[in-house]
C-alpha cells in the first residue's frame, strides 16, 4: 500500500509540476510560487516536505525578487546614464575633434596640412607617404630620424613635382625604421570637423569632415572650431 500510494503520489505531483509551469520554460517569480505551492499540495504525506528545505526555498526566492529589483533599477540609472552620455555626444557636432585615424582634408590652395603621429620608440628613418583616392603616392616626406612620442609635421598640399592639388581626402601612411631596419609602431591621428553622431551600432560613431567615422572612444582632443 506504501508503494501505491508514493506511486500515486509521483503522478500527481507530476502532472501539478506541468499544470503549474504551463508552456512556459522560463521560470518567473510567478512560476516559482506556483511550483511552490503545487509541491505543498501534492507532497507525499507519508514524507512531507522538510521544514529547513522549505524555508531554505524560501529564502532563496526572497533573495531573487531582491535581486530581479535591484537589477531592474540599475538598468534604469544605465539607460539614463547613457541618455545623458549621447547629449554631450551629440554635442561634439561642429567642433574640430582629434581622433585616431590616418586620413588628411587639403582645401586645394596649397595651405599646410597638419599630420600627427605618435613612434612607438625612437627612428633611424621616418618618411611619410601621402596618397590619394586612387591609392598613388602622391607625395613622400622624408623627416630623417625622431624620438619616441607624438611627431608632428605639415604637408603643404602638392604633389611630390610641387604641383597643388585638388581639395579633397588624402591618406597618410608613417613608415618608421630603426637602424638595423626593424620596423616601429606608428599610431596616427587625425583632425577634423565633426560633420554627425550616429548611434546605429550601439555606440556613437563620429563622422568628420574628411568622411573618417571612428567610434567616439577613439577621440582624441576637441576644439572649438574657428
Amino acid at each position: 500500500m506504501v508503494a501505491a500510494v508514493n506511486n500515486t503520489t509521483s503522478a500527481q505531483q507530476s502532472s501539478a509540476l506541468s499544470n503549474a509551469l504551463g508552456t512556459n520554460k522560463a521560470m518567473g517569480k510567478d512560476d516559482f510560487l506556483k511550483l511552490l505551492v503545487a509541491q505543498l499540495k501534492n507532497q507525499d504525506p507519508l514524507a512531507p516536505q522538510d521544514n529547513t528545505q522549505f524555508v531554505a526555498q524560501l529564502a532563496q526566492f526572497s533573495s531573487l525578487e531582491a535581486a530581479m529589483g535591484t537589477n531592474s533599477r540599475l538598468d534604469s540609472i544605465s539607460a539614463q546614464n547613457q541618455g545623458l552620455a549621447n547629449t554631450e555626444v551629440v554635442a561634439l557636432v561642429g567642433k574640430t575633434a582629434t581622433v585616431k585615424g590616418s586620413l588628411v582634408t587639403a582645401s586645394g590652395s596649397g595651405t599646410a596640412v597638419p599630420v600627427n603621429f605618435s613612434l612607438g620608440s625612437a627612428t633611424d628613418s621616418t618618411n611619410v607617404s601621402i596618397q590619394n583616392s586612387s591609392g598613388k603616392v602622391i607625395r613622400t616626406i622624408p623627416i630623417g630620424a625622431r624620438s619616441a612620442g607624438l611627431v608632428k609635421v605639415n604637408w603643404d598640399g602638392r604633389d611630390d613635382a610641387g604641383n597643388i592639388m585638388p581639395a579633397g581626402t588624402y591618406a597618410v601612411s608613417v613608415q618608421a625604421k630603426t637602424e638595423d631596419g626593424s620596423a616601429v609602431s606608428v599610431a596616427q591621428e587625425t583632425t577634423g570637423l565633426v560633420k554627425s553622431v550616429a548611434f546605429d551600432k550601439g555606440y556613437p560613431v563620429l563622422t568628420l569632415a574628411n568622411g573618417m567615422q571612428v567610434p567616439v572612444s577613439d577621440l582624441l582632443k576637441v576644439e572649438s572650431s574657428p
